[in-house]
């Protein structure tokens, strides 16, 4: 369980791809501080495993997960390149303060960054939702973008064909994190909020 709450951005040292999976060794430091085999770090939303951790010669390290076939197709992970900036967050404790909500970093489904409008304090930025998870998102509500967590301040239509989300990054996201640097047409990880899935789910099983 995760909280959004972006610790370090990383970057992506290396990638190994294996025919149905994919190894990817990621450079960090922060979150690498305490960490042990086994551990769960959100890369950009998704929750992957420690395998491996090597330190590095300017003092960081790169640490290993095993991505399966599955994660890669369903998330933006399957077109990394080396080199390119990641959101990485450990796993929550029970000493953990909850900053953003909870984020089981079990990726919904990816959306596309559709426009960014800069303002005086901060920036607007619209992001197309695949139709099948729009309706799990309200205004106000949150959601989960790349494994930050953010606040919806504007949406669609209902019967709108093609369905989009907007949200504020304030100067801290911007420069924190990688949304900073996203551009129309870019990628994004997208995890809605578990609760309305739940919600549903009960309500179904009523009728």
């Amino acid at each position: 369980m995760f909280t959004g709450i972006v610790e370090e951005v990383g970057s992506l040292a290396t990638r190994e791809d294996a025919g149905d999976a994919a190894v990817l060794r990621i450079r960090a430091r922060r979150v690498l501080e305490d960490v042990a085999l086994g551990d769960s770090i959100a890369v950009n939303g998704v929750c992957l495993t420690v395998t491996a951790v090597e330190p590095a010669a300017d003092g960081s390290a790169v640490w290993s997960t095993d991505v399966m076939a599955e994660t890669l197709r369903r998330s933006s992970l399957g077109a990394l390149a080396d080199g390119d900036p990641v959101n990485l967050e450990r796993a929550v404790t029970a000493h953990t303060r909850l900053g953003g909500h909870l984020v089981q970093g079990h990726v919904d489904g990816v959306g596309r960054v559709v426009s960014r409008t800069p303002g005086e304090h901060w920036e607007v930025v619209r992001v197309g939702v695949p139709p099948e998870l729009a309706r799990y998102v309200v205004e106000k509500g949150s959601i989960t973008v790349d494994g930050v967590s953010l606040t919806v301040s504007a949406l669609s239509a209902a019967d709108d064909p093609d369905p989009w989300l907007e949200v504020s990054l304030i100067p801290t996201t911007l420069r924190e994190t990688t949304l900073g640097g996203r551009v129309p047409g870019d990628p994004v990880n997208l995890e809605v909020d578990v609760i309305a899935k739940y919600v549903e789910r009960l309500l179904g099983a009523r009728r």
